[in-house]
């Protein structure tokens, strides 16, 4: 294996699944973090090497330039999870989320693909979630990133195709990372939303409880990154299967009252 490949958000759950697996498949593996300095042993994965990014901040996205020039394969798996009401959802936190699920992957992607290009060879995944296609209330902002980063990868797989680069998007369900526990909430104390955001989040928190683990979602985004031509969209967790084929048979209306009941809501 030459092949080189980077991971961000390598220090948990997803992004240190993934680093993990393709170290163990001969990937050379860059995994990013915020302050890798500060990483306990037990955050590094093995076999892999660690540098410096924050999705926040353009100087260190542009810093990685040079690196991803040679990169053969990106996983952009750095996110934040957000929930709220939309009327409630302070407009620092959309532009944070949108900068770091959205453009800073978006960024990183533009990077890496001229080298890609011209070596003809790369894979860029786009790790999404479920939800891009299955929306749910009082995650509107987080829904919405999800669905854009998946709609970048859409249209421009096929501008890349022809030089043997090609772009998918992985749409994990529910997982058992500890995701519940950093995710960040805006809902204000006397909110009329209050108590029907609470029913969801217990809800959301218990589905990710029992959900797959990240080392499944990790074989998923190995099996996207090694595919001869990586399809569009891979779907894990969350009966996949099952569910996007329900989505194609039933009514859009009770698709979305299935979602919301599942999640404590009734409509």
């Amino acid at each position: 294996m030459n092949r080189t490949a980077l991971v961000t958000g390598a220090s948990s759950g997803i992004g240190k699944a993934t680093a993990a697996a393709l170290a163990a498949r001969g990937y050379r593996v860059l995994g990013t973090s915020r302050d890798p300095e500060a990483l306990k042993p037990a955050q590094r994965a093995e076999g892999v090497e660690y540098v410096a990014l924050d999705l926040e901040d353009q100087e260190s996205i542009e810093s990685l330039a040079a690196t991803l020039a040679g990169v053969d394969v990106l996983v952009n798996n750095a996110g934040e999870s957000q929930s709220g009401p939309i009327e409630e959802l302070p407009g620092e936190a959309l532009r944070r989320i949108f900068e770091v699920n959205v453009l800073g992957p978006v960024r990183l992607t533009q990077l890496a693909l001229p080298g890609m290009r011209e070596r003809g060879y790369g894979r860029v995944v786009m790790v999404g979630s479920m939800l891009a296609s299955f929306p749910l209330a009082y995650r509107s902002s987080y829904v919405a990133s999800k669905a854009a980063i998946k709609g970048f990868s859409n249209g421009a797989r096929q501008e890349l195709a022809p030089f043997g680069v090609w772009l998918t998007t992985v749409e994990p369900g529910s997982i058992a990372t500890g995701i519940s526990e950093r995710r960040t909430r805006y809902v204000g104390a006397d909110s009329v939303y209050r108590d029907d955001f609470a029913r969801m989040l217990a809800a959301l928190d218990r589905n990710e409880r029992a959900g797959i683990t990240a080392d499944r979602v990790a074989e998923t985004i190995v099996s996207a990154v090694e595919a001869d031509r990586p399809a569009a969209r891979y779907a894990v967790g969350s009966n996949a299967p099952v569910v996007f084929a329900l989505r194609r048979l039933l009514p859009g209306g009770i698709v979305e009252k299935i979602i919301h009941r599942r999640h404590g809501l009734r409509r």
